[in-house]
């Protein structure tokens, strides 16, 4: 795809400050992603997962080599010096490698295994947690070699392994594990390993199948099952890809790359989309801003559906309604919205540190679960609502419960707009009056009256809608624009710059041409662009943001600069911004949260749905602006 850049496979030292070891991490831009849409798998350019986490996103590694060396792998992989070269099959997130060596060429496909297409609006619905790898030479003769490393529970596990018919079987705490394999393996301490011949024309397939513990556990597979199986995979995803073709407009391909790896992060047994596959890829190398975004934030998964409507016209937005109603549901009517929850609904993701793992580049802690959980946050409220304004007429004739479950998410941000928070970056210092949180609101509110009579609501009630909402507008003009720097700041009083202040002509609180939008615009571009071209969320010096260090440049906020400035009549710098932005793609097309200054490597957790949504968004904003008058870019 062009505008990506090729980033060749790396590999990068890190001295373990706290064990005096050495630890060897690849570089995040290194990775592919797979999915069944129900755990996530990441695949090295050379051909190891270092990461696999099944039956759900939020399980514990199977592989977790990303994070520590001994935290288990499976690479498979050409016995000799390879050049490498990789893409999607198109319409699917299954994965092509192929390795030139001196003497022949090796091709791997990828895949966990989503079942049979029989249902393009239920992709994955059959998947049966298996982890497809498929061997076959095109050219002349390699050696391929096999080194399985199982270590469950995010390396605390060392499993058992035995030999049994057509592959090992590994059995360790909660759960059992059978490698299938076309040779039979040698059981070694650390888990099996083998190698084997293959001339042109030959192929192959070996796979991993998860099962929870049992007296049977999960059994091997024939090379017949799996050559279907993978196809099943291939043709799922292509079913999936041609129902829900939308987008018409420029950078086609990015759009639905972008659509197939948003729907790769839904859950799709109870409609919740994950922010990102992994836990604890930094914000700063060797930093302490690591988190767990393996859950539900209400705000990304609401962002995601917006943005498979451009991309993806998806059908799935009664089951993403459905789980937020669900999931948010509580006996006590003044409840406030959680901004989070687990990918079963789940409310409690208490924090928690694993000091046996060293951390990508020895980035520590690292952590599972997220103290964030219980923040207080104003914008879900605005984000939720947005989306159904969006699904409308599906809203209309839903279950009364969604209905009023919306309406509860109205009066509430009637009701706590005044308060301060902890806002869309999730500050651990004290809560302000952010400007972003208090624009949310004020969505939450324009939404809920443009669909109240999909909602069902009486004109007493919306009539009070209004008057907040008024209220609302009326703060931010006073307090959020700060005449001294010349533009809305982060929050009420303050003089600092916040890349979220981008988001008032994106909601249509004022038009892009406002003086006061193109003067934040250009305070955003002039004063939080760093080397690398891409936008700062903040600035995080001096801690203020409660935590040490500093963070990377965020590739969400340059699409948002795009976007904005797209809004502002300004197509050419819009195209521009959007350029550099998408060439920080590794060579498949996958996005970070950040870009490290000065390197311009991959930073965050990957691949970032709040990325993916950005360039969504933001192409189809630019596309909007320049397609003639009566042009549709969305079909």
């Amino acid at each position: 795809m062009s505008g990506h850049a090729d980033h060749a496979g790396a590999h990068v030292v890190s001295h373990d400050q706290h064990g005096g070891t050495t630890m060897t991490s690849t570089a995040i831009e290194d990775h592919a992603l797979l999915s069944d849409r129900h755990g996530a798998a990441l695949v090295t350019r050379s051909g190891t997962v270092d990461w696999l986490c099944l039956p759900r996103f939020d399980s514990p590694s199977v592989f977790g080599s990303l994070l520590d060396d001994d935290a288990g792998h499976w690479s498979l992989l050409p016995d000799a010096p390879a050049r490498s070269r990789r893409r999607y099959l198109d319409g699917t997130l299954v994965l092509r490698t192929e390795h030139t060596c001196a003497e022949g060429t090796l091709v791997v496909t990828d895949a966990l295994a989503t079942g049979p297409a029989r249902d393009p609006h239920r992709l994955g619905a059959q998947a049966p947690h298996v982890l497809v790898r498929a061997v076959a030479c095109t050219e002349g003769r390699v050696r391929v070699r096999t080194s399985f490393q199982p270590r469950p529970e995010y390396g605390v596990v060392v499993p058992l392994v035995s030999a049994v018919d057509g592959g090992v079987r590994c059995d360790g705490g909660p759960l059992t594990l059978a490698l299938s394999s076309p040779v039979p393996p040698d059981v070694t301490p650390a888990g099996a390993e083998c190698a084997l011949d293959l001339t042109a024309g030959q192929e192959r397939y070996f796979a991993l199948q998860w099962s929870s513990m049992s007296r049977s556990g999960p059994g091997v597979w024939s090379q017949r099952e799996l050559a279907d199986l993978l196809q099943d995979t291939v043709e799922a995803w292509r079913e999936w890809s041609r129902a829900h073709e939308g987008y018409t407009g420029p950078w086609r391909d990015l759009v639905s790359l972008s659509g197939r790896v948003l729907q790769g992060l839904s859950y799709q047994l109870t409609g919740a989309i994950v922010a990102a596959p992994t836990t604890s890829l930094p914000e700063e190398r060797g930093g302490e801003r690591n988190w767990d975004y393996r859950y539900a934030w209400v705000r990304d998964a609401a962002l995601t559906m917006d943005a498979l409507w451009v991309a993806a016209c998806p059908d799935e937005a009664d089951e993403f309604f459905s789980f937020m109603t669900g999931a948010a549901a509580t006996g006590r009517a003044d409840a406030p919205l959680q901004i989070m929850y687990g990918v079963g609904g789940e409310h409690d993701l208490t924090e928690r540190e694993l000091p046996h793992l060293g951390g990508w580049f020895g980035s520590r802690p690292v952590r599972v679960g997220n103290a964030a959980w219980d923040q207080h946050q104003l914008d879900v409220y605005g984000e939720l609502l947005s989306t159904a304004a969006r699904f409308a007429d599906q809203v209309s004739g839903a279950d009364p419960q969604l209905r009023a479950f919306l309406v509860r998410l109205a009066d509430t941000a009637a009701r706590v707009w005044r308060s301060p928070d902890h806002g869309i970056w999730e500050v651990r210092g004290r809560p302000r009056h952010f400007l972003h949180s208090k624009l949310m609101c004020w969505v939450a509110l324009d939404r809920a009256v443009g669909m109240a009579e999909h909602l069902g609501a009486d004109e007493e009630r919306v009539r009070a809608w209004e008057q907040d909402r008024e209220r609302i507008r009326a703060a931010i003009l006073e307090q959020g624009w700060n005449e001294r720097v010349g533009a809305f700041t982060q929050s009420f009083g303050d003089s600092a710059l916040d890349a979220a202040a981008l988001m008032l002509p994106i909601t249509g609180f004022l038009p892009g041409d406002d003086p006061r939008v193109t003067a934040t615009i250009d305070a955003v571009a002039e004063h939080l662009t760093g080397d690398s071209g891409l936008v700062r969320r903040y600035d995080t010096a001096d801690g203020v943001d409660g935590l040490s260090g500093q963070e990377g440049d965020f590739v969400l906020c340059t699409f948002w600069l795009a976007q904005a400035q797209a809004l502002a009549g300004r197509t050419g710098r819009a195209r521009a911004t959007f350029e550099r932005a998408a060439a920080r793609a590794n060579d498949l097309g996958l996005l970070a949260e950040q870009v490290e200054a000065g390197t311009g490597r991959m930073l965050g957790n990957f691949p970032q749905a709040l990325s993916h949504i950005g360039l969504v968004s933001a192409a189809w904003t630019i596309a909007e602006r320049e397609a003639p008058h009566g042009q549709a870019v969305r079909h």
